[in-house]
């Protein structure tokens, strides 16, 4: 499986971004797929995750009630539509790929797209 993040951009405090994650291969379907993100000088972190079917969705506390995770089977494209962001939002988004259900941490994803810049001005 290959993945292509894109969507990212610079955008003012309050401003919203969609990014998109495009999967090439064969059964995206049976994905977990998650979004994790990287600032500069820190840890990788958990975003938020969605289950193969869409069924069920996480999200990290920093970014519940803002961000929303969806994804269309059919297109082999997962989703974060990013609401109400803030500057301590800014990373390098990437999105990621794993077979099982696990979903919080980033040794569980076996596949890893390349990250799109989001830059949140103040």
């Amino acid at each position: 499986v290959q993945l292509q993040a894109s969507g990212g951009g610079l955008v003012q405090a309050g401003g919203s971004l969609r990014l998109s994650c495009a999967a090439s291969g064969r059964s995206f379907s049976r994905y977990t797929m998650g979004w994790f993100r990287q600032a500069p000088g820190k840890e990788r972190e958990f975003v938020a995750a969605i289950s193969w079917s869409g069924g069920t969705t996480y999200y990290a506390d920093s970014v519940k009630g803002r961000f929303t995770i969806s994804r269309e089977n059919a297109e082999n494209t997962v989703y974060l539509q990013m609401l109400g962001l803030k500057p301590e939002d800014t990373a390098v988004y990437y999105c990621a790929a794993n077979f099982g259900s696990s979903y919080s941490t980033d040794n569980v994803y076996d596949y890893w797209g390349q990250g799109t810049q989001v830059t949140v001005s103040s």
